[in-house]
């Protein structure tokens, strides 16, 4: 009875690092600050045609509403209560399009912030965006309800009560970050109201939660509330399919808390992977794109099926959070495309890709101090829409990364070569390299000065092929460059070094 209680657990453990995607889909799309209502029209007209697998929301439930300064991003990082209404939309709205997207195969995973409530200065009143009544300074909060012995004031040992020595465990799981009222997850009400907030997000359809800021969690208070969840809505998931987990803990290395303390509750978030990507992209430090050839585990990273990876994100787009200067954003169009390129061709990991909007900087000794701004509004701190383009990139201040042709056929390539391993790999030993994906798919970078003409082993079928970098397959055509395969499976790539996008990618469904 033992072995077989034993059996389970470790099932139930294993099927949290299943993202739950619709078969056929790879990777995941992170629409940072957008509307429900946007969502939903984005599974259903893009998403779903272009074989995205899911995506990762805001933050759904009430948060304060800050005016100084005016209706930052991080706003959404500091709750009121678990009701479901932001600036995002309301209840009704986000049932919607949890609806739409799984009825079209797009999954959804909510950004769930369980460790904190709002700052200790963000004062009282009804200033949430469901208009809930808080004070922060007595820590009530009773749209949950909290009370002030459900926070950690008390644990905590440092005189400031916030973290001051991230070499401390007990400081950084027990203390307030940057202000923010830490919950007692060791209490059991405090798990029975987080496990009740995300069990209702799983009644309504989503797919599985990203865990903010899991670091400052006890993995064992994790595993309390975790334990708690229900299995998905067999509306659309199979029975006892549990819920997707990934969870947020940065770690460079140097700290005692480090990510696999967290191996045994979901996924983690591989902040070394950005990081490192972006300093060999940019070429600095000496490093070459041809010490690509181990990466993954072999550049020290967690193992491939713990890790969820990622170029960049909302927090280090803006300069912190992790990854410092070498992180690559949609500010750097040209090498981000080929670290994106990179990343949805290579198989370590599970893949998210960032969708952003833009905002103005302004650089002061280094910094940009417009790094709060929140997504394109109007007057009254309402969301904007999210506009198409006749080109079918985004208007309105949105970026809409995962609409660039080169991102999304990659997305589509990494379905198409999902489950073949890395083969073919070939570098000129500087910024040259190239690789396969088994017999599906083929990809060729150029990061050097000069220009590359080279004859390589693809390891595809004889045929002529369609770029889907500077093009794609339109029925028996193709709007891009065509390469041709011969029979012994080796073809020729030339990409200029002034190129726009200076990579080349092949696979199966592109053959003419």
């Amino acid at each position: 009875m033992k072995a077989l209680l034993l059996l389970v657990a470790v099932g139930l453990c294993w099927a949290q690092y299943n993202p739950n995607t619709k078969s056929g889909t790879t990777s995941i799309v992170h629409l940072f600050e957008w509307r429900w209502a946007d969502i939903a029209l984005e599974c259903e007209r893009y998403l779903a045609p272009y074989g995205f697998g899911g995506v990762q929301i805001s933050p759904p439930n009430e948060n304060i509403i800050v005016t100084n300064p005016w209706r930052p991003w991080w706003e959404r990082y500091q709750p009121i209560s678990y009701k479901l209404c932001t600036r995002s939309g309301n209840e009704n709205e986000f049932k919607d399009m949890v609806t739409r997207c799984n009825n079209v195969g797009v999954r959804i995973y909510v950004d769930a912030v369980v460790n904190h409530m709002c700052g200790s200065g963000g004062g009282s009143g009804n200033g949430a965006t469901c208009g809930s009544y808080f004070n922060a300074g007595t820590r009530d909060f009773p749209a949950v309800p909290y009370s002030a012995w459900d926070f950690n004031d008390g644990k905590c040992q440092t005189g400031s009560g916030e973290v001051e020595n991230y070499n401390d465990v007990n400081q950084v799981r027990d203390c307030r970050v940057v202000g923010l009222l830490d919950l007692a997850l060791e209490k059991d009400y405090v798990r029975s109201k987080v496990a009740e907030y995300m069990n209702n997000l799983i009644d309504i359809g989503v797919a599985g939660f990203r865990i903010d800021a899991s670091k400052h969690m006890w993995p064992g208070d994790m595993k309390a509330f975790l334990d708690k969840l229900k299995n998905l809505n067999t509306q659309w998931f199979s029975s006892e399919t549990r819920p997707f987990i990934y969870q947020e803990v940065i770690d460079l290395g140097g700290e005692p808390i480090t990510a696999s303390d967290y191996f045994g509750l979901g996924r983690v978030t591989e902040f070394k992977y950005g990081a490192k990507l972006g300093t060999v992209i940019r070429r600095w430090n000496g490093e070459k794109m041809a010490y690509l050839k181990n990466w993954g585990e072999g550049w020290g990273f967690m193992p491939s099926d713990r890790a969820l990876v990622f170029v960049d994100n909302h927090d280090n787009q803006r300069g912190h959070g992790a990854g410092g200067a070498s992180i690559l954003t949609f500010w750097d169009a040209r090498l981000y495309k080929m670290a994106i390129g990179f990343m949805l061709a290579h198989p370590y990991g599970f893949t998210r890709v960032m969708s952003s909007y833009s905002w103005t900087r302004n650089f002061q000794n280094g910094q940009d101090v417009n790094d709060w701004i929140g997504p394109p509004s109007n007057g009254d701190g309402s969301t904007k829409a999210v506009t198409i383009n006749a080109d079918s990139t985004c208007g309105n201040g949105w970026v809409c990364e995962h609409r660039w042709r080169q991102i999304r056929n990659m997305v589509i390539f990494r379905n198409v070569v999902d489950g073949q391993p890395l083969s073919n790999w070939w570098d000129n030993g500087s910024n040259q390299v190239a690789f396969g994906r088994g017999n599906r798919g083929f990809i060729v970078f150029n990061n050097d000065d000069w220009s590359l003409n080279e004859n390589l082993q693809t390891g595809l079928p004889a045929g002529t092929y369609c770029d889907v970098i500077s093009g794609q397959k339109e029925g028996n055509s193709c709007t891009g460059t065509k390469v041709y395969v011969e029979s012994n499976g080796i073809a020729n790539f030339q990409i200029s070094n002034q190129a726009e996008d200076p990579f080349i990618a092949i696979h199966v469904n592109a053959k003419l």
